[in-house]
């Protein structure tokens, strides 16, 4: 184990992940009553540009009106590009700073565009005597950004997730797809000829290296992986392909841009019954190898050391975190 120590961000329940417009406040009470873990009130490509402005007196009012209940609240704001970004943390923050949990950071390039917003913050917080530290969370989704994802991962303490925004990372990287995540037909290669001449096509997943490389960056640095969004909400079974891959790859959660993909993304990224009663069967294993003086031990024909019980501690604190909030 290396001597450095990964210090893992704020704890936070992140399954689902459900994207409001903040221009339509219709949506806020039903977003608020939702089941989603986190409910995100978007400013950026959610809005116009001239209803921006509004959008964002929207989302300070939502913050202090709504009741949110047990609820992660974040707003997206705008780029570092525009001139709404800076309007946009410095309203936030002085009008509903102490109802706000996370800023949600666009497009994020590099490491010092975390450091101008954490800059911003802390200055806030420190005018308004903010007992309560606003997290950070980064959407990676250009090839500038995944390309310096490491460094941006380890730019402040106040980072907790890096959510992998396939669409605009397609549109950046000149991918030739026009689909929001999920299957793409032109992603495949044909096996060699069998016996009667005929040729298989085995497909397989575009987005699998950058989500890797997101999922890498983040647990390197104790923070969040997330799946961005799957975009059509009319595909529950591809919605759940997708959340399957991303969860296999340690994703914590996935985004959900429809009410109808909230309920889809908690059951893919909640331990199952029996998932749990075999994490919590190999603590048992440990814990009494570890009383004979044994590093490890065999469970049901397979091998389980100190790394196994580092995993199944991790799905037993997730699974208890997911019953608290059920």
């Amino acid at each position: 184990m290396s001597f450095k120590t990964v210090v893992e961000a704020r704890p936070r329940l992140n399954r689902s992940e459900l994207a409001v417009p903040a221009s339509n406040p219709k949506l806020f009470e039903k977003a608020a009553k939702s089941e989603a873990d986190v409910v995100f009130l978007d400013l950026e490509d959610a809005v116009a540009p001239d209803d921006k402005p509004q959008a964002r007196r929207n989302a300070v009012k939502a913050l202090n009106e709504v009741d949110w209940g047990r609820k992660s609240v974040s707003v997206r704001i705008n780029g570092l590009d525009t001139h709404y970004m800076y309007r946009d943390v410095v309203d936030l923050v002085e009008q509903a700073g102490a109802r706000l949990d996370l800023i949600m950071v666009p497009k994020v390039g590099t490491a010092a565009d975390i450091y101008a917003v954490d800059m911003l913050l802390t200055q806030i917080e420190a005018a308004h005597n903010l007992k309560k530290r606003i997290g950070i969370e980064v959407i990676i989704e250009t090839a500038l950004g995944m390309m310096n994802v490491n460094e941006i991962a380890a730019a402040s303490p106040r980072l907790e997730s890096l959510s992998f925004g396939v669409a605009d990372y397609a549109a950046s990287t000149r991918a030739r797809t026009t689909n929001i995540g999920g299957f793409n037909p032109d992603y495949a290669v044909l096996a060699d000829a069998d016996a009667q001449g005929a040729r298989a096509t085995d497909y397989g997943d575009q987005w699998h290296y950058a989500l890797a490389r997101v999922v890498v960056a983040a647990r390197a640095n104790g923070l969040r992986p997330l799946d961005g969004p799957y975009g059509d909400f009319t595909d529950p079974d591809g919605f759940r392909a997708a959340a399957r891959r991303a969860a296999a790859l340690g994703c914590e959660g996935k985004w959900a841009i429809h009410p109808s993909q909230i309920a889809l993304a908690n059951e893919m990224f909640t331990p199952s019954a029996a998932e749990v009663a075999k994490a919590r069967r190999i603590m048992d294993a440990m814990a009494a190898a570890a009383k004979d003086g044994k590093g490890a031990v065999a469970l049901d024909g397979r091998l389980i050391d100190i790394a196994s019980i580092r995993q199944a501690e991790t799905l037993v604190k997730k699974a208890e975190m997911a019953a608290l909030k059920g």
